[in-house]
């Protein structure tokens, strides 16, 4: 047995062992196992118990910063030639109950002047639902690109936006995916991933990410300060994502310059938006699939919602009224706000309708 595999038995024996799962371990220990983990170190039930382990007792702050800097130091950072970027953190896992307007937000932001990247995988649990990568390849963008890749795009002023894949710039950490799937479990990973910071500004980043349960926001606002996000909006979004109800009123919360969060509340009234639905609905005629063994959510099914979200998306951008356009615009204006490129959100929306409405936004993409 090696030191790192003691270490990792060592960790192990406190916190999965006695009568209570309840003994916290340090940052330093949660940054050793995890690293120990994507490294390939230690046996998988050993790494499954490690995660299973935090997940029932529940992740202390320190153990979910030492998960935290472990992916990051597993993660390959390239700083773009601009010198501030939007890091747009949809949930990994995608969407099953609406069709997903988020992967556009990036094209549109960078027509508005904010270089924007957004980041994910193909498929992960526990929802293996519609992602970016999904909808932007269904749209015929590419999905591969290595970190100096993407970097350029996003430095490119005639592109200022780019995806890029956890297999480009995290390889370790996407290699656990098929461990993640055995676990079933919601794990850390699923809540530190999407800060892992791929690609930087040269002055500032800043993180927009989403959230359903009331125990999120701190905990993201608390991490994206550690993993150095000069300030952050947390979005209340449908399915856990960057996109907030368009028919309800809403809270959200975001810092500046590394302070505390606050929140602030959101009324899509307030900007024009009147609809009877929550967020873009799925086709009815759409196919569904299911996965063999699972009760917990019927898919949808992949490849088809996919096309349906690139083909609503393209419309929107070319102007076409309806959920999708306005899904960009209240998510659009919320950034443009929370970065003080315009006064009120209502000044955001106004901003994103111009740039849809011209077809700028499409020729960008294009």
């Amino acid at each position: 047995m090696n030191e790192t595999q003691r270490s990792m038995r060592s960790i192990l024996q406190r916190i999965a062992t006695g009568p209570e799962l309840s003994k916290d371990i340090s940052l330093d220990e949660a940054r050793l196992g995890m690293n120990a983990i994507l490294d390939s170190a230690v046996d998988p039930v050993q790494a499954g118990i490690f995660l299973i382990a935090l997940r029932m007792k529940r992740e202390t702050d320190d153990e979910q910063r030492g998960i935290l800097d472990a992916v990051r130091d597993a993660t390959d950072h390239v700083v773009a030639e601009v010198d501030e970027v939007v890091d747009l953190a949809d949930p990994y896992d995608g969407y099953n109950r609406c069709l997903p307007s988020s992967p556009f937000l990036a094209p549109l932001l960078a027509e508005c002047g904010v270089a924007a990247v957004s980041h994910g995988v193909d498929a992960v649990g526990p929802k293996f639902g519609v992602t970016h990568r999904h909808v932007l390849e269904a749209a015929g963008l590419p999905v591969d690109l290595s970190p100096a890749e993407a970097a350029a795009r996003v430095s490119d002023p005639a592109v200022g936006w780019t995806y890029i894949d956890q297999r480009a710039f995290a390889p370790k950490l996407h290699d656990l995916v098929p461990l993640r799937s055995t676990i079933v479990k919601r794990q850390a990973i699923t809540t530190v991933e999407v800060l892992a910071r791929p690609i930087h500004g040269r002055s500032k980043t800043h993180l927009v990410t989403g959230y359903v349960h009331k125990p999120y926001p701190r905990i993201y606002a608390l991490l994206a300060r550690h993993a150095g996000f000069d300030s952050a909006l947390l979005v209340r979004g449908v399915e856990g994502g960057i996109v907030p109800s368009l028919r309800q009123n809403g809270v959200c919360f975001n810092y500046q310059q590394f302070g505390e969060e606050q929140s602030f509340d959101i009324n899509p009234a307030e900007i024009g938006i009147e609809q009877n639905v929550r967020a873009v609905p799925l086709p009815d005629d759409l196919p569904t699939a299911s996965r063999p063994n699972d009760d917990i959510a019927v898919a949808v099914d992949v490849p088809a919602t996919a096309k349906a979200a690139a083909q609503a998306g393209m419309a929107a951008l070319e102007g076409q009224r309806g959920p999708t356009y306005d899904s960009l615009v209240f998510s659009g204006a919320l950034v443009l706000w929370h970065l003080g490129r315009e006064q009120t959100i209502a000044a955001g929306a106004d901003r994103i309708r111009a740039a849809l409405d011209s077809g700028a936004a499409a020729r960008r993409l294009r």
